[in-house]
């Protein structure tokens, strides 16, 4: 897959509509995240960790003005390395997303946190994706993915899923006159079919399984016989007793 046509999109009506959501949600989800590296995958011209207090913050890409120019299913950053990664429509629009998500884990540190958002097939965006019709640029060109199916993807990799949201409820119109007359269904979407939002954001956490120290079988019955066995001093053999 290629997420070649983002940076078109994203000047579009729809797609600033679908990009302010994202912002809002991310911005909210990374406040309250400390360490001392941040990664951003894709969309440089999006600096969507703006808002992080995390000091050292970096994008790597494999095209565009990033800071790390790199491919994805190989991150050039040590293992437990990175406090925080957000991926911003990285695994549907990619040939290998399972890769993508163990290089992910596998540079976070233990309780590091990833940010993912994708478009979802349960919506009125998957669906206008599935008609005859449907256009054959970005962002209707990707793989999505549903939100259990990444889950499960997720905790095959330790990862513990803390916070979702759904949003973009509205039908992908083109024009900002039609998306302005479907806002109504962002009320209506979060409260009666919230599962249907156009996008979606998860934040999961990395979870490392503590050791279990495995001590030796002592024979207890051998290590009791010994301790019993009575002192026999040299002098009391010469003199008999």
């Amino acid at each position: 897959m290629s997420i070649h046509g983002i940076e078109d999109w994203l000047g579009t009506p729809q797609g600033r509509y679908v990009m302010a959501w994202e912002r809002k949600k991310i911005d909210a989800v990374i406040d309250d995240l400390f360490g001392y590296n941040a990664l951003q995958l894709g969309l440089p011209s999006l600096p969507l960790l703006a808002g992080s207090r995390i000091p050292l913050r970096r994008i790597a890409g494999e095209s565009g003005a990033v800071d790390v120019l790199c491919d994805l299913r190989e991150l050039p950053f040590a293992a437990a390395s990175i406090d925080l990664t957000v991926m911003p429509h990285v695994l549907e629009f990619h040939g290998d997303p399972h890769q993508i998500l163990r290089e992910v884990e596998r540079i976070l540190i233990p309780g590091g946190q990833v940010v993912i958002t994708g478009f979802n097939p349960i919506s009125l965006w998957g669906l206008r994706k599935k008609l005859p019709n449907r256009p054959r640029a970005f962002p209707f060109d990707g793989n999505y993915l549903s939100v259990p199916r990444l889950k499960d993807w997720l905790q095959l990799l330790n990862f513990e899923v803390d916070r979702g949201n759904f949003g973009c409820h509205a039908p992908p119109c083109q024009q900002t006159q039609w998306i302005r007359r479907w806002r109504f269904m962002e009320m209506a979407g979060d409260r009666w079919w919230g599962f249907a939002g156009g996008v979606y954001l998860l934040r999961a956490i990395k979870r490392v399984r503590g050791m279990r120290l495995v001590m030796p079988a002592w024979n207890a019955k051998k290590s009791g016989a010994k301790a019993l066995q009575p002192l026999i001093h040299k002098g009391s053999e010469k003199h008999g007793r």
